[in-house]
């Protein structure tokens, strides 16, 4: 009959146990190993709506504001990056809480509003009757630095055209470039200053939107001429 060897097993476990358990304590614990990496620390862009104009005059027409084309690096809900001109990166662990078009579109919307001269403003997507459009190319919106260390400075580059809804004909372009100065290089500093740099950049659109003349209205169509009647007879 053969003799067991249970003693021998069990010795042989325990030290693999014991072994796995070192492994982990050198390495961290286990949930530090496994699982999903940390949710990126959300920032707000909430660019500073313009101060109502109560002395400019209201406009009558209504505007549909398209979503803002963006190249690929920009069309996203990271928070961008540039060095050396060149190279494109993102901050580490740090994001928008949605797309980077769909914020601006919803900050030019809140720009147009607090204006207080134009009631009828509106997403392109509502679909709702407009007399303009405007559209805009996110061409820069991004932390750049100069040097790899020092405080970098927020670029944001806006090119926007208005046209007519029916013809889609551009009827006026503008080109907003701007930069602001971080006060830091950090995260936190980064998003302050594409607040404002954002901020300044619907407020120019928005006034130069605004000055836009009122839509042409449709040309009367010609009528015949109608003979006219001989006198009656006395």
């Amino acid at each position: 009959m053969r003799k067991s060897n249970s003693p021998r097993l069990l010795d042989r476990r325990l030290l693999l146990i014991t072994g796995s358990s070192l492994a982990l304590t050198a390495c961290g614990s286990l949930d530090k190993l496994i699982g999903p990496p940390d949710a990126p620390q959300i920032y707000a862009l909430r660019p500073a709506a313009p101060a109502a104009q109560p002395s400019g005059s209201k406009v009558g027409w209504a505007l549909a504001i398209q979503k803002p084309d963006a190249p690929g690096n920009l069309d996203s809900a990271r928070i961008a990056l540039s060095r050396s001109g060149n190279q494109l990166d993102y901050y580490a662990n740090a994001a928008w809480p949605d797309r980077l078009p769909d914020l601006v579109q919803t900050a030019l919307l809140a720009g147009f509003e607090a204006s207080g001269r134009i009631d009828a403003v509106s997403r392109d997507d509502d679909a709702l009757q407009s007399d303009y459009q405007l559209s805009t190319d996110l061409r820069d919106f991004e932390g750049r630095y100069a040097t790899p260390n020092g405080a970098p400075e927020a670029a944001v580059t806006i090119i926007a055209h208005i046209s007519d809804t029916k013809s889609r004909k551009i009827l006026a372009n503008l080109t907003v470039n701007l930069t602001e100065p971080a006060s830091a290089n950090s995260v936190d500093a980064v998003v302050q200053a594409l607040n404002a740099a954002l901020a300044k950049a619907v407020n120019q659109i928005v006034q130069w939107a605004l000055a836009l003349p009122p839509p042409a209205g449709p040309v009367p169509e010609p009528t015949a001429a109608v003979p006219a009647r001989p006198p009656r007879a006395p």
